[in-house]
């Protein structure tokens, strides 16, 4: 079954990631390639409510590719978490004549588009655009790559100073709940040890771990920390380390929003190129309230429910790797 669309709209939503533009770019120039008018929705689904639509053609996206952040802006909208604020969306993409939407961003902002669709029928389909990694139904997400290159370039200075002054160094990194970047940045910087919820062995495994780097002749260590661990962030281990090891000198510096910034890596260029205009086609081709991913290097698709309720697991081998060459 195909669906005629003659005019389409596209928002980025949630937490902005590298790629993010250079999907709006695949959707925009995918539309035009099948001479469907593309529409920009600004700030989100915010933007929906507001009315803040406007027509896009092939130069609006010119030269975006390479940047950072998202030209159409993001933001979390409470409104849109109501009924009147969703009807007032429906009202404005109704008046904006739409047919369609793609909905770039993460869990949250599918969500809402599951939402949307079911109250109103409006034909939907998502691109994961997060660097936690974290979303169900493919094997990366729009700026996963980039963050974690973001995040070995700055490890790598650390990692200087620490073997210049013989410290230990925490760095806490993003990902929510979800361990992903902390655990294949620390194999790619080399961390003595790596914190993430998934496998959370708890402080003495740590202490284990630098008694067996001090004795093997180690005189600095990194320590690699997903953000929601159970023992906490950075700050919180480092504390309980140092009253448990009082003659270790820990330091501890949390990455923060720089990991979400910067220009997107030709991996993840790549990979918004080939979601975007998979989303264009997926809706093209009938299909709704779905999510254009990659699995196994092949385009894929799964439904909203899915993406949402379901959470990609960590891969044991790569713990097992970790664990190996920290020693």
């Amino acid at each position: 079954m195909t669906r005629e669309i003659r005019r389409l709209g596209v928002l980025t939503s949630g937490g902005d990631a590298p790629g993010m533009n250079a999907a709006i770019r695949a959707v925009v120039r995918a539309c035009v390639h099948h001479g469907i008018k593309p529409y920009g929705i600004r700030e989100g689904y915010k933007g929906l409510i507001d009315g803040q639509i406007e027509p896009m053609n092939a130069r609006s996206v010119a030269n975006i590719i390479n940047q950072g952040g998202t030209l159409l802006k993001s933001a979390r909208s409470q409104a849109f978490r109501t009924p009147e604020g969703r009807q007032t969306a429906f009202e404005n993409f109704r008046s904006a004549d739409l047919d369609a939407l793609v909905v770039i961003g993460g869990d949250g902002s599918f969500t809402g588009a599951t939402l949307f669709e079911k109250e109103f029928g409006i034909p939907v389909v998502g691109i994961p655009g997060t660097i936690d990694n974290d979303i169900f139904g493919t094997d990366y997400t729009i700026g996963y790559d980039t963050a974690l290159n973001t995040v070995i370039e700055a490890v790598d200075k650390i990692r200087d100073t620490a073997t210049s002054h013989n410290r230990l160094f925490f760095v806490e990194v993003m990902g929510r709940d979800a361990g992903f970047i902390a655990l294949n940045s620390g194999i790619g910087c080399g961390a003595e040890e790596i914190l993430i919820p998934e496998a959370d062995r708890g402080i003495d495994h740590l202490i284990k771990s630098l008694e067996r780097s001090d004795r093997t002749g180690k005189t600095s260590s990194i320590v690699l920390v997903a953000e929601g661990g159970k023992d906490g962030g950075a700050f919180e281990i480092a504390k309980t380390l140092e009253a448990k090891l009082p003659d270790y000198e820990a330091r501890v510096t949390v990455l923060g929003h720089i990991q979400r910034g910067g220009r997107p890596s030709c991996f993840d260029r790549v990979l918004a190129s080939r979601l975007g205009v998979a989303a264009v086609k997926t809706l093209m081709a009938g299909n709704s309230c779905v999510m254009v991913g990659v699995r196994n290097n092949a385009v894929a698709l799964t439904p909203f429910a899915e993406a949402i309720s379901k959470h990609n697991a960590i891969d044991d081998e790569l713990l097992e790797v970790a664990d190996i060459v920290s020693i």
